[in-house]
């Protein structure tokens, strides 16, 4: 990278020592001008052949997965389910990116990057059943909570980052977001620490286009999302967010650079979400469908479905056995959810503070005595 701090050169016409001033050269942090794509371009071919044939593995399972959980929304198995359909590319690929040793923060449509992460199914949608905290253990799987707050697990993942730095471990944090999470004021903080400090992380935002139902035309001017790692002195890669190789290539490029102390990365994935917000959002007061049909056009199993056919890579034998895995998990899923949970409710309690307050213990001490009162009236 060109240095160009005017501390170190002769001159710099119209500077004066000690004065602000650029330091560095900008071009080297810009994004391409057109998405990175591998499926379907000359790239495809020097791609490892088993890493496309366990893409397409995943993402087919990783489809019925999403499939499965709307369909038990909407017969009130769980509160709210927040699909990745369309964007499964960034899921599996983000996941894959990483070593057992790094961390994923994710957020709450990021339930497939949990479940790609090595995290049981079932576990992973605990938290959106609405009975239990997280579901699953973070220091077992290295996977944050699911963050339903915009942005706030990014400063997460720069502390953890920073902190791993410090202590010599060769750990790298990837945070998720999507395109309206860039509008919070977490993900500029958290940019801007994370290049101070030179923290080894990657933040993967993927703009599927819609803040809920707000266009992204309507909440950011910039050329593009990746453009914003810039202002912060880090690289902005542009990637097709729905070619799964492309998105495994870039993030592993961005996971490796921060692993060698490179800092950190905004890589920007252009995606599509299929389906509405959640449940409780109707799509079509806010998106046409003709859209919705273009992209589905470019669906990424679709994609890889091509480009494996092309390769020779894609044979009878991989499209069953996916069909099967993803059906199994399906009726897993089914089979978990329909039945009732058992519940302790005195677990509402637990890890909401390594030392529960005062106030917790009074809240704790009451509903015990409540609960063997209403036990004591049924015996």
């Amino acid at each position: 990278m060109t240095v160009l701090d005017h501390r170190h050169t002769a001159a710099v016409p119209g500077w004066l020592p000690g004065a602000t001033a650029p330091r560095t050269d900008p071009a080297p942090l810009l994004p391409d001008t057109a998405p990175v794509r591998v499926l379907g371009t000359p790239a495809a071919e020097k791609a490892d052949p088993a890493l496309l044939r366990e893409l397409y593995r995943r993402l087919v399972v990783g489809r019925r997965y999403n499939q499965q959980a709307t369909t038990l929304t909407k017969q009130g198995r769980l509160a709210v389910y927040p699909a990745s359909t369309g964007q499964e590319a960034c899921q599996v690929a983000a996941a894959l990116a990483l070593g057992d040793q790094d961390w994923l923060f994710p957020s709450y449509r990021d339930t497939l990057a949990v479940v790609s992460r090595g995290v049981d199914p079932l576990e992973a949608l605990t938290l959106l059943r609405g009975n239990a905290h997280t579901g699953y253990d973070p220091r077992a799987s290295r996977t944050a909570p699911l963050s339903t707050p915009l942005a706030t697990q990014a400063p997460h993942a720069v502390g953890l980052a920073h902190a791993a730095r410090l202590a010599g471990d060769p750990v790298v944090a990837l945070t998720m977001l999507g395109d309206g999470g860039t509008s919070e004021g977490d993900f500029h903080e958290a940019l801007n620490f994370a290049a101070v400090l030179h923290a080894p992380v990657v933040f993967l935002v993927q703009n599927n286009g819609y803040a809920i139902s707000v266009p992204l035309t309507q909440q950011s001017a910039a050329p593009t999302l990746a453009h914003k790692a810039v202002g912060y002195g880090m690289p902005g890669r542009l990637v097709d967010g729905n070619d799964a190789a492309a998105v495994h290539a870039v993030l592993g490029e961005a996971v490796e650079r921060a692993r060698q102390g490179g800092g950190p990365t905004l890589v920007e994935a252009l995606t599509y979400r299929v389906e509405a917000h959640t449940n409780a959002d109707d799509a079509t007061r806010y998106r046409q469908d003709e859209e919705v049909a273009a992209w589905r056009e470019h669906d990424p199993i679709l994609l890889m479905e091509r480009a494996l056919r092309e390769l020779g890579l894609l044979d009878e034998q991989l499209v069953q056995d996916a069909a099967d895995e993803a059906e199994a998990l399906a009726a897993r899923m089914r089979a978990e959810f329909h039945a009732d949970p058992e519940l302790d409710p005195m677990s509402l309690f637990a890890h909401v503070y390594a030392e529960p307050t005062q106030q917790l213990r009074e809240q704790a001490a009451q509903l015990a005595a409540e609960l063997a009162a209403e036990a004591e009236v049924h015996h």
